[in-house]
């Protein structure tokens, strides 16, 4: 089972999370997300368990739990939404607007 784990501490690394999930079960995979350009915390993670009743459990007890002076949420991953290639949502043609002249554009 894929778990989604947000508002993390900053100061939360992959082995933290680990350590706090395999208390639970086995744990395949623990990963705080991070900014690609700085390399910093983005506050969430993935925790992957094979276990589902074991996940559950995970779940269940580390919800609102406190962690590194925060309150984490944690929940069952869901799977990531299909994105169109245009982020506003219109038609992904353009359309000129207004007088513009083509001999300057």
């Amino acid at each position: 089972m894929n778990i989604y784990v947000s508002n993390l501490s900053f100061n939360v690394k992959d082995e933290d999370l680990q350590e706090y999930f395999a208390e639970y079960g086995e744990v395949t995979s623990a990963k705080v997300i991070t900014d690609k350009f700085t390399n910093k915390s983005r506050g969430f993670a993935f925790v992957e368990m094979p276990d589902d009743e074991a996940a559950k459990k995970a779940i269940q007890e580390l919800d609102g739990a406190s962690v590194d002076g925060r309150t984490i949420g944690v929940a069952v991953a869901r799977p990531k939404e299909e994105r169109t290639s245009n982020s506003r949502g219109g038609s992904g043609s353009f359309q000129k607007r207004g007088n513009f002249s083509n001999s300057r554009y």
